[in-house]
């Protein structure tokens, strides 16, 4: 008995770490989304700094300055190709969450569903049987008069057979 209390209760320990897993997994990705939206905040100032540099003669933009705002922007690029696929994973999260929460509710339905049938089935079962102890009661209460009324004729009918016994003797002391 000990055994099986420890296992149910590591049972239950491991469902309820596996529901906070689930749980602490999606903040994680979360976390991980909103990091990515601050770097790429943080680049798309970088972009827009290197934008108005101009570091050529005259004020003018030089290759290079073009070339350091094409690499901020393919920074930025790539930076959103991982967020959206950070965001495909915590959609992918929601969409499981979803399911198991419809799943459960499916269970739940069920087992109310069947709940409602044996409820049914028993209050069914429950009015026959009352139906039946009435007739039963009605039964025993017609023997108990037809038992009463024999016994009251046997009676009467033994007083009778006796006072004419009685009758019909002739008194041995007169004779």
């Amino acid at each position: 008995m000990k055994h099986f209390t420890f296992m149910l209760f590591l049972l239950l320990l491991n469902l309820t770490l596996l529901a906070q897993s689930d749980t602490s997994a999606y903040n994680v990705q979360r976390n991980k989304i909103n990091q990515l939206l601050q770097e790429r905040s943080v680049k798309f100032s970088q972009y827009d700094n290197s934008l108005s540099k101009r570091t050529g003669i005259f004020g003018l933009k030089t290759k290079r300055d073009m070339q350091a705002s094409n690499d901020i922007l393919t920074q930025i690029v790539l930076n959103d190709n991982n967020i959206f696929s950070e965001l495909k994973i915590l959609l992918d999260y929601k969409d499981f969450e979803k399911k198991e929460v419809q799943h459960r509710a499916e269970t739940v339905e069920g087992r109310i569903d069947r709940f409602q049938t044996t409820i049914t089935r028993l209050q069914q079962e429950n009015e026959r049987l009352k139906a039946e102890s009435e007739k039963q009661g009605r039964h025993d209460n017609s023997m108990v008069i037809y038992l009463a009324a024999s016994i009251l004729a046997l009676l009467i009918a033994v007083i009778y057979a006796l006072r004419l016994k009685k009758l019909r003797k002739p008194d041995i002391q007169s004779i």
